[in-house]
């Protein structure tokens, strides 16, 4: 059975940072306030936090892969990778089609070329061609996967399609996927997957509150709990802290990190920081202004590499 965590993550340092108007109609995580903000304030802002989570990452006993994003493109969301590629155990490496057009030059050749030389590449599924078709799916920010028991949890939105979800299965194989619609306080859908559920390996952090249709509710906790996974639920205000935006990680020693901002940290109860605590040392960091400019979180900056080393 393949692990569901990795030690080895990507992540991308800004070089331009800034409010993503392009995304923002759909991202309601956004806050429209941090807008008129300078680039040159955001930017060093989210850069000083970025730095921060790197070091303290490396510090304790992960493997991070940093490489700088470039001005060539106007690419201000280019810090959450994980929209764009995932990394399989099977040396797939899975590209995916983008809803904001300004986001859909993050996706680059030279990482995968570079990784290449450490990790096994045996296949590589591109899924952008969708894009001409307005169709979209966002990585594992649309996809959370259970790598353990090959399933994929998918809440549809204008950035998660059924149509793409369907080619997806029928190429990368090996994973059942499990649709349903999931609302925020507003009452619009949910932009990304990964901003109500984590799922780690025997463990899963879930807002079941967003989900209104009860059958589609029940099914999502059934699957969860039929793989002997532990549900931590977290309500629809813990949510809008990006107490859903959690990764596992694993240290290069022993051990698990749970990877969390602290905006996510401090909305938890004691009981469910209890919880947490039984599975995986808790990490979090300050990621402030990426988290209200980018309407993203700890687990949208970390693309898990889980390809075979060479």
């Amino acid at each position: 059975m393949q692990t569901q965590a990795t030690s080895n993550i990507l992540m991308i340092r800004p070089v331009q940072f800034q409010f993503n108007e392009e995304t923002a109609e759909s991202n309601t995580f956004q806050d429209p306030a941090v807008a008129e903000l300078p680039e040159s304030k955001t930017q060093a802002k989210a850069l000083a936090e970025f730095d921060e989570m790197v070091d303290r990452l490396r510090l304790a006993g992960v493997n991070v892969i940093v490489f700088n994003d470039n001005s060539t493109h106007y690419t201000p969301d280019s810090i959450f990778p994980n929209n764009w590629v995932s990394f399989h155990a099977s040396g797939k490496v899975v590209l995916y089609p983008m809803e904001a057009e300004n986001r859909r030059m993050e996706r680059r050749k030279d990482i995968i070329d570079e990784l290449q030389k450490t990790y096994n590449v045996e296949v590589i599924y591109d899924f952008s061609h969708f894009e001409s078709e307005n169709e979209f799916l966002e990585g594992t920010g649309s996809l959370v996967l259970d790598r353990m028991y090959r399933k994929a949890y998918a809440c549809i939105s204008s950035r998660t399609s059924e149509v793409v979800l369907k080619a997806w299965k029928k190429q990368v194989q090996t994973y059942d996927v499990i649709s349903f619609r999931a609302f925020g306080r507003d009452g619009l859908p949910i932009y990304h997957t990964n901003v109500m559920m984590c799922v780690g390996n025997t463990f899963a952090v879930v807002c079941l509150e967003s989900v209104k249709d009860y059958d589609e509710r029940f099914a999502l906790k059934q699957h969860l709990e039929e793989d002997g996974k532990n549900i931590i639920e977290i309500s629809m205000e813990q949510m809008a802290s990006f107490a859903g935006n959690m990764l596992l990680v694993k240290k290069q020693n022993e051990g698990h990190l749970l990877v969390m901002s602290d905006t996510a940290y401090y909305s938890l109860t004691d009981s469910q920081l209890s919880e947490l605590e039984e599975y995986a040392e808790l990490i979090h960091f300050d990621l402030s202004m990426i988290e209200a400019c980018g309407g993203g979180s700890a687990r949208c900056m970390m693309a898990e590499v889980h390809l075979p080393l060479k």
